[in-house]
């Protein structure tokens, strides 16, 4: 995928910056590094919203310190169950409404927020962790969540949520596309600003000093092994956001609570908005 001139001249700066604070200290070229990898540089919404969500109640919640916005959809049924929506990186909420008419067809109760540093949400940094942390306190404030749909980095932070949630069993994941492996993502991140080892040494380091976990930590292949709830996995076998290799060793190891529904030629983006993958993910949720 070709870059456009704006993004190498952006590359190119973060190169000689990181470069230069290397050589006083790798570990302030690290944590220079790692702002810049958890900085989304995301595009605000258009001013007008799609349809769907002017008929959704405005809420919010605050986590680490930001204020995210948040919609809700009420259901008609008593009891409806409720299904969380979570975008990935550079999006927002707005873009998933194909997907929520679906889910409101279907009679749930739905939820999406716009997460840190996105959409209409404040703050300035967004990772698996931070994503992670936002996605358990729509829990607790707005749950019990039955359901949860992720894409990109919006699956690898479900995935994290869902795992530290109790009750896998009576609960569903539907991951879309979703960041597999951090290690991936951060091994392209270093191709691209040609940092040397000791910094990236730094930057493994600053990740778990952050958090208490290794990198290894951030992957949802651990995560689905582990994890007793139901669970669709959709990818595209030509995205190249976030590689299909990473998905390919898992198909083989017989996940029985793991399904996996495998496209071609959806890419990473359009995959969520085909209408009948969307339709095999409610169909999914909805299924007893």
């Amino acid at each position: 995928m070709k870059m456009k001139l704006a993004q190498r001249l952006l590359i190119g700066y973060y190169k000689t910056k990181l470069k230069t604070l290397a050589v006083v200290s790798p570990r302030k070229a690290a944590e220079a590094a790692f702002r810049i990898f958890c900085t989304p540089h995301s595009a605000k919404p258009p001013k007008k919203s799609p349809p769907v969500f002017h008929k959704a109640e405005k809420i919010s919640l605050v986590s680490e310190g930001s204020r995210l916005q948040g919609y809700r959809w009420q259901s008609e049924k008593s009891n409806a169950r409720k299904i969380l929506v979570v975008h990935g990186f550079r999006s927002y909420a707005w873009k998933f409404e194909k997907l929520i008419i679906l889910l409101r067809k279907e009679g749930f109760e739905v939820l999406a927020f716009d997460a840190p540093a996105h959409g209409h949400s404040e703050g300035k940094l967004i990772n698996a962790y931070l994503y992670k942390n936002a996605i358990l306190s729509i829990e607790k404030e707005f749950g019990p969540l039955y359901g949860i749909i992720g894409h990109s980095l919006g699956g690898l932070a479900a995935a994290l949520a869902f795992e530290e949630m109790e009750r896998h069993v009576e609960r569903k994941l539907v991951l879309v596309a979703p960041a597999t492996e951090t290690i991936s993502a951060i091994q392209h991140f270093f191709e691209m600003i040609s940092v040397d080892k000791k910094v990236e040494d730094e930057f493994y380091n600053l990740i778990k000093e952050m958090t208490g976990k290794p990198v290894s930590y951030f992957s949802v292949s651990r995560i689905v092994r582990d994890i007793t709830g139901s669970v669709l996995w959709v990818h595209d076998r030509q995205d190249t956001i976030c590689p299909f290799r990473d998905v390919q060793p898992l198909l083989t190891e017989n996940l029985r609570n793991v399904r996996f529904l495998i496209t071609e030629k959806l890419g990473h983006s359009r995959i969520y908005k085909e209408q009948w993958v969307a339709a095999e993910m409610v169909g999914f949720l909805a299924k007893p």
